[in-house]
């Protein structure tokens, strides 16, 4: 088998609400999910025995825990009816680990389109997006891209209309904020502002992306920790002073984004950003995943 490869797309998230703790130990979410530009690149091939994943040229070859790539491959084969071959995942990175912006689950879907692709190209998405759901809460999303409406764990989703044309400034402070610490935050948290969801579909639709930048909402910035929440607020600040439309966190953090209509103002936001926060990006809205392989 030849080797494949396929971009991995990050993800922000436009609105992202908790509606509370579920039966099954899950939050029940409500999010406005967008695949932007900013890609890991993922490459499969067939290997002599095994399976390893190579990150930026460090192997690792599991022993006892398997990774996420790994548990991906091996429940695709399981909905297939047959074994996992030997296989080598190689990962090349960009986008921030722990950053809020799907990296790690951006990659095991690009992995499940490559076996798709390699292994059952009749496979529809709905049964990717299950599998993928076996790995991780985010990950029928990353499957699908675009823009949507994910529900529930996040695994029910509505297509919407995308983003209009703009420019997405993604900008990581130095540090990483554990998940689990902020659900545990929200626990009992009464939040003082909720996303507008009827209001972004609205927009999203009229193609209105001032509508849609207006109301961008993340509750997770309610319970962040004092000295992360200045951090944030301070990105934010300085991207809205940049030009920008508005400005949020992405999923539970720290990593903030700003839209801007003008490339030429995101461009400045980047270079004024990156004296300070090296993990500076400039990027765009991404439709659907269903593309060619690269």
């Amino acid at each position: 088998m030849e080797a494949v490869t396929r971009l991995a797309p990050a993800k922000i998230n436009l609105a992202l609400d908790i509606l509370g703790e579920r039966a099954d130990g899950y939050h029940e979410m409500r999010m406005v999910m967008q695949t932007v530009s900013l890609c890991d690149t993922v490459t499969l091939r067939e290997a002599g025995e095994g399976f390893s994943l190579d990150i930026d040229g460090n192997f690792f070859v599991p022993a006892g825990r398997k990774t996420l790539e790994q548990r991906a491959a091996e429940a695709f084969f399981q909905e297939l009816g047959r074994p996992c071959p030997p296989l080598c995942v190689t990962l090349k990175k960009r986008t921030p680990a722990y950053a809020g912006l799907g990296g790690g689950s951006a990659d095991v879907a690009a992995l499940l389109r490559l076996l798709r692709e390699r292994y059952d190209p009749s496979l529809p998405t709905a049964v990717l997006e299950r599998v993928g759901l076996t790995v991780g809460s985010d990950m029928p999303f990353c499957v699908r891209g675009g823009t949507a409406l994910a529900e529930g764990r996040g695994e029910v989703l509505t297509d919407l209309a995308p983003l209009p044309a703009c420019s997405i400034v993604l900008c990581k402070p130095g540090f990483d904020l554990p998940t689990a610490e902020l659900f545990a935050r929200c626990c009992g948290t009464r939040f003082r502002h909720r996303p507008d969801f009827g209001g972004m579909v609205a927009a999203l639709a009229a193609g209105s992306l001032e509508g849609t930048a207006e109301r961008l909402c993340n509750v997770f910035e309610e319970v962040l920790p004092p000295e992360v929440e200045r951090e944030v607020r301070e990105i934010k600040a300085e991207m809205l002073r940049r030009g920008a439309l508005n400005a949020a966190m992405s999923g539970s953090g720290p990593a903030v984004f700003g839209i801007f209509r003008e490339k030429e103002a995101a461009a400045a936001a980047v270079a004024a950003l990156k004296t300070r926060y090296v993990q500076t990006f400039l990027t765009s809205p991404v439709e659907r995943l269903d593309g060619p392989v690269v």
